[in-house]
């Protein structure tokens, strides 16, 4: 029997899978929610800067250098808000890279829970080196 707390990381993992499919990008959609005390303070996905053109691939499906990682999104959304990080939960549908992982140590983020392991580790192990909890927690498609 799952405990309350993986249900709710399940829960909210399933939220940042919806919040995936607002990403414009082709090769791989990514949604992300950082949650503090239960309430969700911010949110991003994967997608080109403000006010750049809605396409995250070149003509050769090669994502292009300047597209933010979910990850990303959310922790500059933040630092755009009254909220802070501290002590808060990242829930990403893949595991961060290591620039994604560098930005959630500086967060103050204590911990990270994702759907699916990217085949690079770096950032999991930055993460896990830096003593933030890391949970690797798979989903049943419905």
């Amino acid at each position: 029997m799952e405990s309350k707390q993986q249900l709710l990381d399940k829960r909210y993992l399933r939220m940042a899978e919806i919040w995936a499919e607002n990403s414009y990008c082709k090769r791989r959609q990514v949604g992300c929610l950082v949650v503090k005390d239960k309430r969700i303070i911010s949110d991003g996905y994967n997608g080109t800067p403000s006010g750049f053109e809605n396409v995250c691939e070149d003509e050769d499906n090669i994502t292009k250098p300047y597209v933010l990682h979910a990850e990303a999104n959310a922790i500059t959304k933040l630092a755009r808000s009254h909220n802070n990080s501290d002590g808060a939960t990242l829930y990403v549908t893949d595991s961060p890279c290591i620039e994604c992982a560098k930005l959630i140590i500086q967060s103050g983020i204590t911990r990270v829970v994702f759907t699916h392991l990217y085949r690079i580790t770096d950032g999991v192990e930055l993460l896990q080196r830096a003593g933030i909890e890391v949970v690797h927690l798979t989903m049943e498609k419905n």
